[in-house]
This record gives C-alpha cells, structure tokens and sequence, in this order.
C-alpha cells in the first residue's frame, strides 16, 4: 500500500453498496465497506475496522506510524487523549411516525448504555445529528442506525476531539424543522431530489471554483456564464474562514438568510439580486450541507435553475482537498468552535495549525478596534447577559477585560477574564450565580 493522501478505496458488493474512500486525516466520511484498514496518524491513533456492508468500528491503537514518517505520538499524550470523536451526518428520508422513531433511537441508546452528547433531531423529513462521544460508542450508533435501510447510504463525517464531549447533554427529540428557518421547513420538497441543487464533489467543486477565481471567467466549458459564490452560513462564520470570492453573509442566523428572495430594489447585501435566475450558476456551501440543501429548494421555487452545492460542506472538501482556495479556519457549532484546515486534510504538519492568515488574506479583523487577529477563533464576551461571540486581538481581550465593548465592562456579572484557547463553561453553568461585579 502507497502511503498518499487516499490511500484506500473499495466497494463493497452487492445492490446497497456504496463506495467509500478513506484518507490518513483524523476526519473520516464513510459509506459501505467490507475491508480493515488500520489508519494511525499523530494525534488520532485509531484502528478502523470495516467489518461488513454495514459496520465501522473504531478502536485505540497501540502502534504508531514509525518514527521516520514523522506521525509519531507526543510522549506526554495519554491513550485516551483522543478517544472522543464528534459525527455529524443528516439524511432526508420520510419517516411516517417521527415521534415513534425518536422512542426507538432512545430506547437503543438507553439499552446500550452509549455516552453520547449532542443534538440528534427527527421528523418527518429525516434526520440530523451532529453529537460526541467515546469512538466506540459513537460509531455504534451510527452502524446501528445503517442497518435500517432508510439511513444505509448516510454520509458520515468523523472528526476527533481531544477534550471529551464537545456538547453539555444529549438532545434527542422530535423537531419541526430540521435546521431552523424562519417560516420553518414543512412546506419544503426537501424528499424531492430534484427540487434540491446539484451536489459536487470537493473535486469537482474545487474545478469550478478555480475557474470562477481567475481572471478568464470563461474558462473551459464555462463559456458565457455567470457565476456567483454563496456562503449561505452565518456571518460571524464567515469570520474566522471561506472560500475565495465570497461576500460575507449578512445575516447572524441561517432562519434569517433571504438571498435572492427580495423583491425590493437591489442591494449590495444580496449576491442574487438582479440575477437571471435562467443563467446564472449558482455555488453554494456550508459546514456540513445540510443548509444548503435546505435553501436550494427555496432557490428553486424562486426560478433559480442552475443551483450547485459542495457536497458534504467544507469539512468533507478540506478533507479531500486541503486548503485550496479556502482561507482560515472553519467554524464548528460545538464547543471547539474553530478548527484549522490540518485537522481534517492529510498533508498538513502540526505547526500549520498555529499559522496565522498570510498573505493578502487580511480578513478576520477585531470586533472593538478593527485591526487584524491571528488567532481565528471566537469568544465570548464576558458580560454574562451579553455572552456576543466575537473575534478579538489580545491587547482588546486585556483592554475590556474580555468584554466587547466598554458598556459590557460596567455589567454586573462579569465572567473571568480567559485568555488564549480557554472556553467559558456553557452559558447556564453562570445563568444562576450571583457573579461579582470586577
């Protein structure tokens, strides 16, 4: 075997199975296989075992690459230092009881007795989960749940998680709308394919979005075409990470996002504005997909013909990808809430992680001053009745003493001043606490 960035890749037999590709990075999508494959790497030493059409297992390895690969394990790294991972994954499918389906997702994980934490929502447009937990527990759930042939093909992100759960408790429930939107999603053909964009892979994806970033926009069979890039994640993700050429969104909350649906005079805030909706090709990515998804179906019922989206989001494009023409960190909605692109792609070393936006790439500015910040990764303002994600440079940290603003350093409960990657505890942990004025 050729140790490169994909180094395995099998199908499994038979009409359900899927193609899987398995990369050394400590993020894994998979699908059906029927194979082992041990994959070790410096901060994720873990065995995979493909055991059958359905099943991926996840065990702690003792071995490591040897030390001329340079993938060894720092010696002060203890074995169930990376023994959590986060998943993520959605899939629409009609479920006729959702209420019944959440009692049985319950039940078995209640049998099982499986330490998982985070959000796992369902109803009657299909599911979406994004929770942590210790590797064999959360893989369980996950190869219990592809036995069920509604949710066989789900794509499924892994990625690691060196502090434990990333999420407080576990939310299992039946939810109305999948991804929250004003107006909600009932009243979506989301379980019609053809109503949703068309899906490119992050190769694919990559292919167009070098044409669109060159000066020449009528490159290769791109002749004659408009092309416009649409973040349709929220703003302050925007922030910290995107691809080249995006606006920023102008939005703070995806329920919120109106590109293209105003019929008000133009504005500068919308990317879709005076567009032929018949010509133009329309790109469109998130984290993980699912809210693009979601937002091409109302695209389409707006007279938006040719709507493309990544799939599997940013986290499976970096994955394959790397960086290119990414710029920053990707923002995660746990408690990690940034995460470099060498967490996900093969081919980076372990000091990219610390490297700051080089270049021209001069994006992420302060929240109070507006000068730049190497460090993309938000906080919270320490004001705990104002708790505003922000960016922040470090003389402002220690100026406002973790506030955002000087209003915020004269509130009445003010939280500790944190400095470098320290995280405040969740916000009810403080909702109750008569926390001195500082």
């Amino acid at each position: 075997m050729r140790w490169c960035r994909e180094v395995f890749s099998v199908r499994g037999s038979g009409s359900g199975a899927h193609a899987i590709a398995l990369s050394l990075a400590p993020i894994v999508t998979a699908s059906f296989c029927s194979k082992s494959l041990v994959l070790p790497f410096q901060n994720f030493p873990f065995e995979f075992k493909l055991t059958d059409s359905s099943s991926l297992a996840l065990t702690h390895r003792k071995q490591l690459l040897p030390a001329a690969l340079s993938l060894t394990q720092p010696s002060t790294a203890r074995e169930d230092d990376f023994d959590f991972v986060v998943v993520n994954f959605y899939h629409f499918v009609f479920i006729q009881d959702p209420q019944a389906e959440v009692s049985k997702h319950r039940s078995f994980l209640e049998l099982q007795d499986l330490d998982i934490n985070g959000r796992v929502y369902v109803n009657e447009q299909g599911i979406n989960a994004q929770y942590s937990g210790p590797s064999k527990d959360a893989l369980a759930y996950v190869n219990w749940l592809r036995q069920d042939n509604r949710f066989s093909d789900i794509l499924v992100q892994i990625s690691p998680s060196e502090n434990g759960h990333t999420f407080p408790a576990l939310k299992l429930r039946y939810k109305p709308s999948l991804v929250q939107f004003e107006g909600g999603m009932s009243h979506l053909p989301l379980l019609d394919p053809s109503m949703r964009a068309i899906a490119l892979s992050p190769a694919e994806w990559k292919e167009r979005l070098e044409a669109v970033n060159k000066t020449d926009l009528r490159a290769k069979d791109y002749h004659d075409r408009d092309f416009i890039l649409l973040d349709v994640r929220n703003g302050y993700e925007w922030d910290i990470g995107h691809f080249r050429g995006t606006q920023r969104p102008s939005v703070d909350c995806f329920r919120n996002t109106s590109f293209g649906l105003s019929q008000e005079e133009i504005t500068a805030s919308d990317p879709l504005s005076n567009v032929d909706k018949e010509k133009a090709n329309i790109l469109m990515y998130c984290t993980g997909g699912i809210r693009c998804d979601v937002y091409s179906t109302i695209l389409r019922r707006q007279g938006f013909q040719n709507l493309y989206t990544l799939k599997g989001g940013v986290s499976h494009y970096l994955k394959n990808e790397g960086a290119a023409e990414w710029v920053g960190n990707l923002f995660v909605f746990d408690s990690r809430l940034s995460l470099p692109p060498s967490v996900y792609y093969t081919g980076a070393t372990a000091e990219a992680e610390l490297t700051p936006v080089s270049g021209d790439d001069k994006f992420a500015k302060c929240h109070v001053c507006n000068l730049e910040v190497s460090e993309l990764r938000h906080r919270n303002c320490a004001n705990l009745d104002c708790n505003l994600l922000f960016l922040c440079c470090t003389k402002c940290v220690k100026d406002l003493r973790g506030c955002c603003c000087l209003t915020c350093t004269t509130a009445h409960r003010l939280r500790p001043v944190l400095n470098g990657m320290q995280r405040y505890k969740k916000w009810h942990n403080y909702r109750d606490m008569d926390l001195p004025e500082q």
